[in-house]
């Protein structure tokens, strides 16, 4: 028998037991909740969202915040703490705490926006040609390190140069 489900998860159809068993009963759990009844079974909750992400319904609150980008362990930890919302598996959330935690959440810069502010900031260093900016345009580290022999991240795979031989063992 289906169990009854929100709106707030993005679901997916499953097979029980190959076939629609007391099919009444199904469709009326699911006209409950608004979902539909497809040729292959009941909907099945896979994941809350919060902030425009998809967070994953098995971990626990405070790790499945972490799928947010700008979000980190530290963060997460804090909004918990400040939503005093239990740090449980994110399928046993209510619709309250979820709501309290979207509200949360939206105090923070994240995703798209947070995105956008680190390209403009970048963008600014690279227009008033300052040595980070100088750096950003050629593709090197801009805190200082080395790049003779290493910096392989920002300089990218190594390029033969013709012509360039070594020298001759004495």
């Amino acid at each position: 028998m289906a169990a009854f489900m929100s709106s707030r998860f993005v679901s997916k159809p499953i097979l029980r037991n190959n076939s629609l068993s007391n099919s009444s009963s199904t469709s009326f759990a699911l006209q409950k909740c608004g979902g539909k009844v497809s040729s292959r079974g009941a909907l099945v909750v896979r994941a809350a969202r919060i902030g425009g992400v998809d967070i994953p319904n098995q971990k626990r609150v405070e790790t499945a915040l972490t799928y947010i980008f700008g979000i980190g362990s530290t963060t997460s930890k804090a909004i918990l703490e400040d939503t005093e919302v239990e740090n449980k598996r994110t399928k046993d959330l209510t619709e309250d705490e979820l709501t309290t935690l979207r509200m949360e959440v939206d105090k923070y810069q994240i995703e798209g926006d947070l995105r956008r502010f680190n390209a403009l900031s970048i963008k600014r260093l690279k227009e008033i040609q300052c040595y980070r900016g100088r750096r950003h345009i050629a593709g090197l580290p801009m805190h200082g390190q080395k790049t003779k022999n290493n910096a392989r991240t920002r300089k990218g795979k190594r390029i033969a140069i013709a012509g360039k031989k070594k020298a001759p063992m004495k």
